[in-house]
């Protein structure tokens, strides 16, 4: 199930993982994962709130990019750095959600029917590898899920919850929608897709609020973007 971009050299420039100053922005507390029972306790960084320095260097831009068009609004971490323990545990949590939506049972789960859930799962989650040469870009410290929140600390509403497998989560999902709350869905998923790419983010295809500085998926969709020299990835997994 190899993606495009995965195709794409790394060549990891070491930089450290540094502490996001969550006081900077906002976070959830707990962290979503962590109440789910994420073994974050496996790996040797036990928080999914660092970056690569060069990534938090961005998003703080991204931030203050954001405070000139909107006055005390603030970017809300989600999720940052994500160990591949982690991966592992939220890809199957998803399996088994999908399982439990559909009525299906593991005992009664035909090979065609765990092929299909599977790769609906891995349209949004990257597969949990631990080959240096594919890493899921959150285990990289150079990936961030992100949303908004307004000057009154309300968080602005994007369509969708961040993590749905559907098509609700694909960023233009509601471009061209007739029904005026379904258009300030797009409108706001813009402010945040325009802020962060003025930052020099790119944002993951299927995902309004994935973004990422100098991975896999970035080098990829640069080098979609212009004519010059293909360039390649400055991070692979952090390894400590």
């Amino acid at each position: 199930m190899m993606k495009p971009y995965q195709q794409i050299k790394i060549q990891d420039c070491g930089e450290p993982l540094v502490n996001i100053p969550i006081e900077k922005f906002v976070v959830e507390t707990p962290h979503a994962y962590q109440k789910l029972g994420a073994p974050y306790h496996l790996s040797a960084v036990d928080s999914p709130y660092y970056l690569r320095q060069s990534v938090l260097d961005h998003l703080l831009i991204a931030q203050l990019q954001l405070q000139e068009n909107h006055p005390n609004w603030k970017i809300l971490i989600f999720d940052a750095y994500r160990p591949v323990e982690v991966q592992q545990f939220m890809v199957d949590y998803s399996f088994e959600q999908l399982l439990k939506q559909r009525g299906i049972t593991q005992q009664s789960l035909s090979a065609k029917q765990h092929q299909s859930i599977l790769t609906e799962v891995y349209q949004f989650w990257a597969a949990p590898s631990l080959d240096p040469a594919t890493p899921p870009p959150h285990s990289t410290g150079a990936a961030v899920d992100i949303t908004l929140v307004d000057e009154q600390g309300i968080l602005v509403n994007m369509g969708s919850p961040i993590d749905e497998i559907s098509p609700r989560s694909y960023p233009n999902y509601f471009k061209n929608c007739s029904d005026i709350i379904e258009q300030s869905y797009h409108q706001n998923r813009q402010i945040l897709s325009e802020v962060m790419k003025t930052a020099g983010f790119q944002q993951h295809p299927n995902e309004w609020w994935h973004f990422s500085w100098g991975d896999q998926l970035w080098s990829w969709l640069t080098n979609q973007q212009q004519n010059q020299t293909p360039i390649i990835a400055k991070y692979g997994r952090y390894s400590g």
